[in-house]
């Protein structure tokens, strides 16, 4: 069984949980991905932490620009952050999340959603 000190990277992810569930708790659901996207980074900020937002992520193979990734967050410069704006995460989701932690060669990344129920989140781990 997995406890809290196996966990990767378990304190930090506590720190962005916790700003997560303030930002759920002031505005609710309902709101537009971007709303909630810029209380977070306020939140972010409000509580110290390292963070890009919107980051711009270059794939190159041999020394050639393939494309772009954008994710919502880094944070710590070792955890991507996605918010979704729906009432579940799907699989879509989930393996976007994975392609962003193959191409950046994290280990950890976390969706989050605000639904009509609450904050739902899921962590994805690089194995690799």
């Amino acid at each position: 069984m997995k406890t809290k000190k196996n966990l990767i990277y378990a304190e930090e992810c506590y720190r962005i949980m916790g700003a997560v569930f303030r930002v759920f708790k002031k505005l609710g659901f309902g709101h537009k991905e971007n709303f909630f996207q810029k209380a977070l980074a306020k939140e972010f900020t409000d509580n110290g932490f390292e963070f890009k937002e919107q980051l711009r992520y270059k794939v190159k193979y041999k020394e050639e620009d393939l494309g772009i990734y954008i994710f919502d967050f880094l944070i710590f410069n070792k955890i991507i952050l996605e918010i979704k704006q729906r009432n579940f995460i799907s699989s879509k989701d989930i393996n976007q999340l994975y392609k962003y932690l193959k191409a950046t060669n994290l280990r950890l990344g976390i969706i989050i959603t605000f639904t009509s129920e609450g904050v739902r989140y899921k962590r994805v781990v690089n194995l690799d």
